[in-house]
């Protein structure tokens, strides 16, 4: 076992979908392998405009040849280990790589940058998810919202563990994950319900909106942006009770169990559609969707 980097442009012409799978022709396969059992970071290259560098992790379970694609293999990701961070890492910090293994004899970048699966190191790695889900936005979470775990309070200290997997758990905990999903949704959508468009801000500086999630992590839903909306409460609690849902085009639907649909018209956005955050890579996906109209809207 050991880390590896996945890179993955948002664009790719590979058939990944980062929470389940990442697709890669037969050169990776040696590298790929080794991750098996182990964690991997994923990273949007350079030249990818607005790149966001290191920007999640994963856990690998199994490696198989792709059934419907010849030369191509899958990386399977285990049920619910995806994670993107709250603050995504780049891949130079003052003009020298994050990933220290990147750099030759001579403190050059070398050229296993290209390489689009590639082994790291245990100190790279865990140097990465520090900075990825280390700290938090202070505006974030809501003042009631469970408190950080000791040692990711914004005045972060050195951890000491034992050992380096008891601190990948750590940072890996339910507690962490739902403050970094809460993270990466708010921020898509600027703090504003997708179902209403209203932004509060508390009086303690905090964002009065949840991060839901669109296929439940009871139901095996992962923490992933397309799997997230930014919700006010009522909005939240009506769309877990399934009284209101999305379609694939984003309009808002209403169930015909809601008592008093004129007050729901009357406070969901005026043309009916969700407010999607500004990045297309970021809207709800389709597969999520369907889950939750098949699931929990009550049509």
């Amino acid at each position: 076992m050991g880390h590896c980097v996945f890179m993955l442009r948002p664009d790719s012409v590979y058939d990944d979908s980062p929470a389940e799978r990442y697709q890669f022709p037969k050169q990776y396969l040696g590298r790929a392998q080794e991750s098996v059992g182990d964690w991997i970071l994923y990273l949007e290259p350079r030249r990818v405009p607005n790149s966001r560098g290191y920007y999640a992790i994963a856990r690998v379970v199994g490696i198989s040849p792709d059934s419907s694609a010849e030369g191509l293999y899958l990386a399977q990701i285990e049920a619910g280990s995806y994670l993107e961070f709250a603050n995504s890492v780049p891949f130079n910090e003052q003009g020298v790589p994050v990933e220290r293994g990147l750099l030759n004899e001579y403190g050059k970048l070398s050229g296993r940058a290209q390489a689009a699966v590639r082994p790291i190191s245990s100190a790279d790695f865990l140097r990465i998810i520090e900075r990825g889900l280390g700290r938090f936005d202070p505006v974030l979470p809501r003042i009631d919202f469970a408190p950080m775990p000791d040692g990711l309070s914004d005045g972060i200290e050195p951890f000491v563990f034992e050992s380096d997997r008891e601190r990948i758990g750590h940072f890996v905990s339910r507690p962490v994950r739902d403050r970094a999903f809460r993270r990466v949704v708010l921020r898509a959508y600027e703090e504003k319900c997708a179902f209403t468009g209203l932004k509060f801000i508390n009086g303690g500086g905090r964002a009065e909106v949840d991060a839901a999630h669109i296929r439940p992590v009871e139901h095996n839903g992962p923490d992933t942006i397309q799997n997230g909306l930014a919700l006010s409460g009522t909005a939240h609690w009506m769309f877990d009770r399934g009284l209101i849902s999305l379609s694939n085009d984003h309009e808002i639907l209403i169930s015909r169990q809601v008592n008093d649909v004129d007050s729901v018209k009357s406070f969901i956005n005026k043309d009916g559609k969700a407010i999607l955050p500004k990045r297309k890579a970021d809207w709800p996906h389709p597969h999520f969707l369907e889950w939750h109209r098949g699931n929990c809207f009550k049509a």
